[in-house]
């Protein structure tokens, strides 16, 4: 059953031309349009003009294979290797390296990442988990003080206390063990060479730098690199790593057993276990039983398409699922209109209710997962934003979690963790028809921000709730010896008939969910290219304040969605949105609030 919105338009808005603040970390987005081959040296042409491309919110287009990512030097290393015939997960691994040494802020080898793939020969989705994992040595009340209160989220965050054991390392490794054609240690290449020879810093690395200056010069070999001889480093700088070098080299060699046990094992649980100030608990038996798992994809039914991503420990793909599953219910035809902002922020609303509920690492705790996505759990949801169609529309005045079908009986308290945008996103099709989604992290910018080994270690474990109780209850997604803690991050593959037709992903903290259902929304019910898509301004929802990306047209929202009963906020949206869609050809879009693009012959 679909609901048609029964009001007229309240503005007249222009979607896809916005225009952005100036960067100035991580959580702020650059002009559209102000990347330039000026800011990386040595770009072909074809990067050049993808570049030009994004500036003037056209997509890229190609007949064979493409890629998007963060960073051109990134993704021209990933181009080379679909170019001379790798597949999608070759090209991963190429790209995920540079970005770990030109992008360090966002992920790299100290972090974890979730990776859908779609397999062209077998019609198959697979989901691999390389989410971090908490240390065996912690106890429920890792992030409380001696008071038994949560600790400020800040104090968590930079030293070791917050590290979780890495899983990109091993992610890397499990799918070109399972997909990939080309050679493992040729992948590492251009890294390495970049690492060795050098490479320009970018506008928005040196503004990131620049941001978080004061936690970055807390621990020597951190401060030493990113502020060589005392001073930050700027744009248009020359930095090499002759540290990370070595660090993938080692990997080329020996695969990722030099990462996970022997010398950069034990430096890495060094680092950790005496970060002054700050010690944390990862060992080297935590490294050495790391593992990549398999997990079921979440696909949920959108229009005449399938949506598919990764399930827990992401709430992902089934907060994104639920918003569309509501959504599904209606009709939402104008982008222009505020009801249809009410109804998708709503829809949010009550998705986000549900995450903070049941969703965590359902290796550690029981999930209604089937029942979060049933179509007529989520009719059910939808009745409740259907509105009053004779006295107008109005916001939900109050949110809760609902009640969706499962096998036993549970009751969990609600989780308020927070958060915070540092992440970067992978889209890959291949000459072979396979499709490869992946969302990479170390959780805030520079992670723990303590450095070994020539890469940044992450701070996941500050994503687990620092309270275990609410209302009595126990928190489900609390901190517990080996537990992944649960994410935002939504790696995303669109399917119709079984086949690919988009591959989407952004950063973003908890907003990552909204940044890629209205992705998906502008492409599949409004008709937008990629490139309108992924550059559309935002509008977001989460717990009841609908935030409003400044500098845009969205910003005439303010005034109607007041008017609907909401708190409303302008502020800057940083999302980091690389799309590929899949038709007669393929076509790329890459967020104009980052540096990245999209290439593709």
């Amino acid at each position: 059953m679909q609901r048609h919105l029964f009001s007229s338009c309240v503005l007249s808005l222009c979607v896809v031309t916005p225009i952005y603040a100036q960067d100035a970390a991580d959580t702020v987005a650059p002009e559209a349009g102000t990347e330039t081959s000026a800011s990386f040296e040595g770009l072909s042409q074809a990067a050049q003009d993808a570049l030009v491309a994004k500036s003037e919110g056209r997509p890229v287009s190609a007949e064979n294979w493409m890629v998007a990512a963060a960073n051109p030097l990134a993704v021209e290393a990933g181009s080379d290797v679909l170019r001379q015939g790798g597949t999608a997960a070759d090209a991963m691994v190429a790209v995920q390296t540079v970005l770990g040494l030109v992008e360090p802020q966002s992920s790299g080898l100290g972090g974890g990442a979730f990776l859908v793939w779609y397999d062209a020969a077998s019609g198959e989705i697979t989901t691999l988990d390389g989410r971090e994992t908490a240390p065996l040595n912690i106890t429920p009340t890792l992030f409380q003080d001696d008071a038994g209160e949560p600790l400020e989220f800040f104090d968590a965050v930079v030293g070791g206390l917050s590290v979780g054991t890495p899983g990109t390392p091993k992610l890397m490794e499990d799918a070109h063990r399972r997909w990939g054609k080309a050679n493992w240690a040729d992948l590492m290449t251009p890294a390495i060479t970049l690492a060795t020879d050098g490479f320009t810093v970018s506008p928005r690395l040196a503004n990131a730098i620049g941001e978080s200056a004061e936690s970055l010069q807390r621990f020597p070999a951190t401060a030493e690199y990113f502020f060589p001889d005392g001073t930050a480093l700027g744009e248009g700088d020359t930095l090499t790593n002759p540290a990370y070098a070595d660090t993938l080299q080692q990997i080329a060699s020996q695969g990722t057993d030099a990462f996970y046990t022997g010398a950069i094992a034990e430096d890495i649980a060094a680092t950790v276990r005496n970060a002054e100030g700050n010690p944390g608990r990862l060992s080297t038996m935590d490294l050495a039983l790391y593992d990549v798992v398999e997990r079921d994809p979440v696909c949920v039914p959108y229009r005449t398409y399938e949506v598919c991503g990764m399930g827990p420990p992401s709430s992902g793909a089934l907060t994104v699922g639920q918003i569309l599953g509501i959504v599904n219910n209606f009709v939402i035809d104008d982008p222009t209109d505020a009801n249809t902002w009410r109804l998708i922020g709503d829809a949010s609303r009550l998705a986000f209710a549900d995450r903070g509920r049941y969703m965590a690492d359902s290796d550690f705790v029981p999930m209604p997962t089937e029942g979060l996505v049933d179509p007529a759990y989520l009719e059910e949801r939808a009745n409740l934003i259907e509105g009053d169609r004779t006295d107008g529309f109005v916001a939900l005045p109050d949110v809760s979690p609902g009640d969706p079908e499962w096998d036993h009986a549970q009751l969990w308290g609600d989780d308020a963790s927070l958060e915070l945008p540092s992440t970067s996103h992978i889209s890959i099709v291949d000459s072979y028809g396979n499709a490869l989604s992946m969302t990479t992290t170390i959780e805030n910018g520079f992670g723990s921000r303590l450095f070994v080994r020539g890469f940044l270690l992450n701070n996941e474990l500050t994503d687990f709730s620092f309270e275990t109780h609410e209302g009595g209850y126990p928190v489900a997604n609390r901190i517990e010896p080996g537990k992944r803690p649960r994410s935002s991050m939504s790696p995303t593959i669109v399917t119709e008939d079984g086949a690919p037709i988009l591959v989407v992903g952004s950063p973003g903290g908890s907003r990552i969910i909204g940044y890629v259902a209205k992705t998906i929304i502008a492409h599949l019910d409004w008709g937008m290219d990629v490139q309108q898509a992924v550059a559309m301004p935002h509008l977001v929802n989460r717990f009841g304040t609908y935030d409003i990306e400044e500098n845009s047209d969205m910003v005439d929202f303010e005034g109607p969605l007041t008017d609907l009963g909401y708190e409303v906020e302008v502020r800057d949206l940083n999302s980091g949105l690389h799309a590929i869609a899949i038709g007669d050809t393929l076509t790329g879009g890459a967020d104009p609030r980052r540096e990245g693009i999209a290439l593709g012959e």
